[in-house]
């Protein structure tokens, strides 16, 4: 089993999940940007959703770059 597509969706829902506010906005699309690349590689689309969530959720806790709550102004 090739682990490029399970990179590849780890690193695509890693990128969106830095736009949304909450861990559960980040779950959501990480899930959707998982089952995307892993339907574009012919790969089980259930098993990227569940990564893509996965990395959506931590993305903030585990610090990575681009993926931490913007401040409430209002």
């Amino acid at each position: 089993m090739r682990k490029s597509p399970f990179i590849l969706a780890l690193l695509a829902a890693g990128t969106l999940a830095g736009c949304m506010q909450t861990d559960g906005e980040r779950a959501v699309v990480g899930a959707a940007a998982g089952a995307l690349v892993a339907d574009a590689l012919d790969e089980n689309m259930v098993a990227g959703a569940a990564l893509g969530a996965l990395a959506g959720s931590y993305c903030d806790d585990l610090n990575v770059p681009g993926c931490t709550p913007r401040p409430s102004y209002y």
